[in-house]
Parts: structure tokens; C-alpha cells; sequence
């Protein structure tokens, strides 16, 4: 995972957080589920390139243990 990838999604979890503490302010829900999706899709990346390095690892591993 770059670093250009891990600073993206940790913006994108930390926008959902703000959308969500601003809708639960002020009682606007759709703004407030926004945020949860906005941390819900970042969740999901985080965890994709996490599986992504870690089979880099695994490869990486391999071919140098040849």
C-alpha cells in the first residue's frame, strides 16, 4: 500500500467521521449515513490493500527463498 493510498483513506474514514458528528448535530440523518458510508467504503480499501500487501509479502517471500 503507497503512502499516496494510506493518507487517501485515512482522509476519506476521517471526512465520514465529521459528516456523521455533523448530521447527528444537527439532525440531518442523510448527512449523517453519508459519513458512515464515506467510513464504511474506507474501511474497505484499507482492508483490501492490507490483503494486497500481505500477498506481496507472501511472493516476495517466495522468490527470495529460492
Amino acid at each position: 500500500m503507497g503512502v499516496d493510498d494510506k493518507f487517501a483513506n485515512k482522509a476519506e474514514e476521517l471526512k465520514g467521521r465529521a459528516k456523521e458528528s455533523a448530521g447527528a448535530a444537527t439532525g440531518d440523518e442523510e448527512l449523517k449515513n453519508e459519513g458512515r458510508a464515506d467510513q464504511a467504503s474506507s474501511s474497505l480499501k484499507q482492508t483490501a490493500e492490507k490483503a494486497k500487501d500481505k500477498a506481496n509479502e507472501v511472493i516476495d517471500k517466495a522468490v527470495n527463498d529460492r
